[in-house]
């Protein structure tokens, strides 16, 4: 994931999925819960894509993060740096979108009951 702060990000996510970081070495950050890493890495003049304006800025990838307690879950993320974008493609119930503190666009899922998709 590019952005300017790669530890901040990592930061971050360590907060919100529980992972560790494994890796730091100043240009790029790597967390992982041992079967899964995501890594970020420091791009000079890093800009944001633009929520929800995908043809100034698209954005690169798109996190979905399943929850049992969307409401829950998106206060908590506030709380360590993620904002809230005015636009809401959907009512908040089933999923809201969130902008990492590098302006990356994420969802906060409901979980899907057993035998739904």
């Amino acid at each position: 994931m590019e952005c300017a702060d790669p530890g901040e990000l990592a930061e971050f996510y360590r907060q919100v999925l529980g992972w560790d970081v494994s890796h730091y070495p100043g240009e790029s950050a790597v967390i992982t819960d041992g079967s899964t890493s995501i890594r970020f890495g420091r791009v000079d003049g890093y800009e944001p894509p633009r929520w929800p304006d995908s043809a100034t800025a698209p954005k690169r990838y798109h996190l979905d993060l399943n929850v049992a307690d969307v409401a829950e879950a998106v206060q908590r993320c506030l709380e360590l740096g993620a904002s809230k974008p005015d636009f809401q493609p959907d009512d908040g119930e089933r999923w809201t979108v969130l902008l990492d503190p590098a302006g990356h666009p994420f969802c906060v899922c409901q979980t899907p009951a057993k035998g739904q998709a």
